[in-house]
């Protein structure tokens, strides 16, 4: 099967005509027509559409607005999966855990536009989730190896203030993957901002995570099979304090505090799931007032170096870009 990419933008084309944007503004913005596919001579209606070759190789269209994104309910590994990612890139996850989407899929990007800030962006997304973008006018043969996966880190650790987005970036790395467990840390009381906090989230993560609450961070991650995403340490030390009556308590308490968190580091340099680990950039704020807001600081800035020294990967998300913090 032979496919011709004549364009592979939004229906407006990339950028669009009269777009002030900052992405569509980007001087070395790579242009792009409107998506138009073309399969061994036939153009694919726009629409979408699921399409098996008279040889028997399988294609699945789905641009944007497509009633196809999702993909058939069952059948065999496509050979080529054309796709919008910036849209709602599970759905890529739930095509790979159907079994709709294998190791060797040509999976490309389609519909792009300005929804993605960069090329660079755009290109680093769709290396975390095993997809590619390809200028307007390639011709694709599906009996050629597709590209493989990059390999990822298997620990990352995403560093940043309140509302900087670390979350978002947290999430973002994992959601082309089959299976997942998120891994909420924090306090399920009845404090309304919390809980709306907390469902905010949920309605964000993509249905078919599995969710686990639990501060037992050191056993899930010598046990878990699945990627992990562990959201977050900044509540996990605090559930930790919690627990140890460190908050009031004296030496005693917080060596209790001390012994969970080098039971946590040691668990993470063991694990071999892949996991992402959410935490709070302590030393950015107001000097705390009072001495268990101290203790609590100086605990979580000593974990976050820890596990840092631990980490293939570790990052700072500051107003939702990604800063990168090498050794």
């Amino acid at each position: 099967m032979k496919i011709l990419f004549e364009g592979t933008a939004g229906p407006y084309g990339r950028p669009a005509p009269g777009c002030g944007c900052a992405s569509c503004s980007r001087p070395a913005l790579v242009r792009r027509r409107p998506a138009r596919i073309v399969v061994d001579g036939h153009p694919l209606p726009p629409e979408g559409c699921a399409v098996v070759t008279p040889g028997g190789e399988r294609l699945l269209y789905a641009p944007p607005g497509s009633t196809h994104r999702d993909g058939p309910e069952d059948g065999d590994v496509f050979d080529a999966v054309l796709i919008d990612l910036l849209d709602r890139p599970e759905r890529l996850g739930g095509l790979r855990r159907r079994g709709l989407v294998g190791e060797d899929t040509h999976v490309v990007a389609v519909g792009i536009d300005h929804r993605v800030p960069s090329d660079t962006e755009l290109e680093r997304r769709l290396a975390l989730w095993g997809a590619r973008a390809v200028p307007d006018g390639t011709v694709l043969d599906t009996r050629e190896p597709a590209p493989a996966r990059p390999p990822q880190p298997r620990r990352t650790l995403l560093l940043g203030g309140s509302r900087s987005g670390k979350s978002a970036e947290a999430e973002l790395r994992l959601l082309a993957e089959p299976e997942v467990v998120y891994v909420a840390t924090g306090p399920s009381g009845g404090d309304p901002e919390w809980l709306a906090r907390i469902r905010g989230h949920r309605e964000r993560r993509p249905a078919h995570w599995d969710t686990v609450e639990t501060t037992d961070l050191a056993g899930l991650l010598g046990t878990a099979r699945a990627p992990l995403l562990i959201d977050g340490l900044g509540t996990w030390i605090t559930a930790v304090f919690d627990e140890c009556g460190a908050w009031e308590g004296g030496a005693a308490a917080r060596e209790r505090v001390d012994a969970r968190c080098d039971e946590l580091v040691a668990a993470w340099r063991r694990t071999r799931s892949r996991v992402v680990a959410v935490s709070d950039e302590a030393g950015l704020g107001v000097v705390p007032a009072t001495s268990s807001g101290r203790a609590f600081r100086d605990a979580l800035g000593r974990l976050n170096q820890r596990l840092a020294a631990e980490s293939e990967d570790v990052s700072l998300v500051v107003a939702g870009r990604l800063l990168p913090l090498p050794i």
